[in-house]
């Protein structure tokens, strides 16, 4: 069994930045890819990164150049650097993994950006 537990969300004024932190536990075998999701208050989970088992990244366009979605293998870890963030970026943030070929939730982490 895995477990995914995210760290890292708060209030921050637009502008700001936050880092998200999302740790695997339990039964990990071999590297993973992984990505980041959120949702926001009357609308669907929507894709925000990913990152491959090799590191390649993949990031939504209205978060190019403000996020940065990295990992630490060692540690089973994968983070998001949130920078410049946006009152529209306001949402419940979900870390996902895909583990031997299962796919595995956090349970979330309220982000909200307002002044």
């Amino acid at each position: 069994q895995v477990q995914l537990v995210e760290s890292g969300g708060g209030l921050v004024q637009p502008g700001g930045s936050l880092r998200l932190s999302c740790a695997a536990s339990g039964r990990i075998d071999s590297f993973y890819a992984a990505g980041w999701y959120r949702q926001a208050p009357g609308k669907g989970r929507e894709f925000v990164a990913t990152i491959t088992a090799g590191g390649s990244t993949n990031y939504r366009d209205s978060v190019k150049g403000r996020f940065t979605i990295s990992r630490d293998n060692a540690k089973n870890t994968v983070n998001l650097q949130m920078n410049s963030l946006e009152p529209e970026d306001t949402a419940v943030y979900y870390c996902n993994s895909i583990i031997a070929g299962r796919s595995y939730w956090g349970q979330g982490t309220q982000v909200t950006v307002s002044s």
